[in-house]
C-alpha cells in the first residue's frame, strides 16, 4: 500500500512538473508575444450579413502557442471609397467562446460610412479598450470574423490580418544585444508635428508619415509620400476623437498596394536592432516622459526607431519636438519607455521585402525567400 501511494505520488509531481516546466518552456520559447499573419481566406466560412451587398467571413479556430489575455488586431485591405467593413475577435476557451467584441468599424470615407473604435463593451469576459482586446482571464484558442460591405457594386477585399498575442503575466530577462546594428542609422525623413493643426495630438499619424516618406524614396513609389494632414484625416477615430487608433493607422498603410503594414509587439530592444540592420525603421509607442528621463506618468507617444550608436543607443526620429527631431536616448531609457505598451510597435514594409529572421513568432514571417520556396514546390 505504501509502495502504490509513492508511486501515485510520483505521478502526480511528474504530470505537474511537465504542466509548470511545459508553461515555463513555452513563455521562453514565445517571450510573451506571439504574432499571427492570414493571407489566404478561402478556408474561411462565408455567408451572407444583415445587409445587402453585405459578406461575412468566419474565420476557423485559431490555436495560439501561448496562453494570451491581450490581443491587437491588425489588417490591410484593398477598400474602395463606396465600402466599408467590421472586423470582430472572440477568444475561446474550454467552457465555450466569449461574445463577438467589434475591434473596429473601418472605413475609407468616414463622411459615407462608420470609421470608429466601439464603446461599451465590457462584459465578464473582457473589454475593448480602443484597439486592444483585453481579457479577464487567459485563452489559447480565438476567431475573427470580418464582414465586408458596399453601396455600390464595388467591394472590399481583404489582403491580410495580424493578429499581435500577449501574456501581460511573462517577465523574461533581456536578449543580448545585436552589435551588428550599431552605427547604422536609416534616412529616414525628420518631421515635426508640431507646425501642423492639433499638432500636440498627431504623434501617431507624424510617425506614420516619416515611415511612408521612406518606403516612397527607397521603392521610388512618389504616392507613398503622404503629408502628415493626409494620414491624420485617413486615420482619424471619430470615438476616439484622435488619430491614435493603432490598427487604423496600419490599416492606411496596409490599403496602398505591395505594401505590408500591422501592429506587434517584441520582447526586447534587440529585436528592434534585427530590423534596423535590415534597413527597415519602426515605429513605437511608448511613454514619452519615461523615454525623456522625467518620473513616469501617462504620456503615450509615437516615434520612429532610424538607428544606434556605436554604444548601442537607439537614435530616433521624435515628432513630438519642432527642433531636432532626430534625438540620442539612453538604451536603458528606451527600454522603460516602451514596456509602457507592452513594447507595441508598427511595422512597414514592401510585401516582397526579405524581413529579418523571427526567432520567436513576434512578427509576420512569411518572407520573399519563404514565398518564392511555396512557388517553386507549387510546380513539382
Amino acid at each position: 500500500r505504501v509502495f502504490s501511494i509513492l508511486r501515485l505520488a510520483c505521478v502526480v509531481f511528474v504530470l505537474i512538473s511537465n504542466v509548470v516546466w511545459g508553461q515555463s518552456a513555452d513563455r521562453s520559447r514565445t517571450r510573451g508575444h506571439q504574432f499571427i499573419g492570414l493571407r489566404s481566406f478561402s478556408g474561411w466560412q462565408k455567408s451572407s450579413g444583415d445587409r445587402a451587398r453585405e459578406t461575412v467571413l468566419t474565420s476557423p479556430e485559431i490555436v495560439a502557442r501561448m496562453q494570451w489575455n491581450e490581443m491587437v488586431l491588425s489588417w490591410n485591405a484593398k477598400a474602395p471609397d463606396s465600402t466599408y467593413m467590421k472586423l470582430e475577435v472572440r477568444a475561446i476557451r474550454e467552457n465555450g467562446p466569449t461574445k463577438w467584441y467589434t475591434m473596429a468599424l473601418w472605413a475609407p470615407d468616414r463622411e459615407r460610412f462608420p470609421r470608429e473604435s466601439v464603446l461599451q463593451q465590457r462584459d465578464a469576459d473582457g473589454n475593448v479598450e480602443t484597439d486592444t482586446l483585453i481579457l479577464t482571464r487567459p485563452a489559447s484558442r480565438l476567431q475573427v470574423r470580418v464582414t465586408l460591405g458596399s453601396a455600390d457594386a464595388r467591394k472590399a477585399s481583404l489582403k491580410f490580418v495580424g493578429i499581435a498575442l500577449t501574456d501581460s503575466s511573462v517577465k523574461l530577462p533581456a536578449l543580448e544585444p545585436n552589435g551588428a546594428a550599431w552605427g547604422k542609422t536609416l534616412p529616414v525623413p525628420e518631421l515635426s508635428q508640431i507646425p501642423y493643426p492639433n499638432g500636440n495630438v498627431i504623434c501617431s499619424p507624424t510617425t506614420v508619415s516619416m515611415m511612408m516618406n521612406f518606403w516612397a524614396a527607397e521603392l521610388r513609389r512618389p504616392e507613398l509620400k503622404r503629408d502628415v494632414p493626409d494620414v491624420a484625416a485617413a486615420v482619424f477615430d471619430t470615438n476616439w476623437k484622435g488619430t491614435g487608433n493603432w490598427a487604423f493607422n496600419m490599416a492606411y498603410c496596409g490599403s496602398y498596394s505591395g505594401m505590408r503594414a500591422y501592429v506587434t509587439r517584441m520582447s526586447d530592444v534587440a529585436e528592434l536592432e534585427e530590423w534596423v540592420r535590415a534597413g527597415m525603421p519602426v515605429g513605437l509607442s511608448l511613454c514619452y516622459d519615461l523615454l525623456r528621463g522625467r518620473p513616469s506618468r501617462s504620456s503615450g507617444h509615437l516615434v520612429v526607431c532610424v538607428g544606434f550608436t556605436e554604444n548601442g543607443d537607439p537614435v530616433i526620429n521624435d515628432p513630438g519636438t519642432s527642433k531636432n527631431v532626430r534625438k540620442i536616448f539612453p538604451r536603458e531609457s528606451l527600454v522603460k519607455a516602451w514596456a509602457y505598451s507592452r513594447n507595441a510597435a508598427y511595422l512597414v514594409y514592401p510585401e516582397n521585402a526579405e524581413i529579418p529572421t523571427d526567432p520567436y513568432g513576434h512578427w509576420d514571417s512569411w518572407s520573399a525567400r519563404q514565398r518564392v520556396r511555396t512557388e517553386k514546390a507549387r510546380y513539382k
